[in-house]
């Protein structure tokens, strides 16, 4: 479920037009340390591991699409960034993964 769910971001990053190649390349390293931050979590806590995942692609979506709509950005965003409270001392790396996908995220909907 997780890996479909990191397929489909990377699906995402993938085919926007939104997004400069640069920005494309940061995500996709992101997203490919996620994957592994995130399959790592899922051992011993599958549930958040999915909600981390799943409000990853919520946010992908709402930042690449044609007409970006700021607040939901904000709000997916703010999901994604709960979605790892509480793991700053278990999952330090996860944290700071998920809070770079987040400024890179937020900066493209500048």
């Amino acid at each position: 479920m997780i890996e479909n769910t990191v397929q489909k971001i990377e699906s995402r990053i993938h085919t926007s037009e939104s997004i400069n190649p640069e920005r494309k390349r940061e995500l996709l390293e992101l997203v490919g340390t996620l994957k592994a931050e995130v399959a790592e979590l899922s051992k011993t806590h599958g549930e958040q591991a999915q909600s981390i995942a799943g409000f990853t692609d919520v946010s992908t979506h709402e930042a690449t699409r044609a007409e970006l709509n700021p607040q939901l950005l904000k709000l997916s965003l703010e999901g994604l960034s709960s979605s790892v409270h509480g793991f700053e001392k278990s999952h330090p790396r996860l944290v700071q993964i998920v809070n770079s996908i987040s400024n890179t995220l937020s900066n493209l909907g500048i």
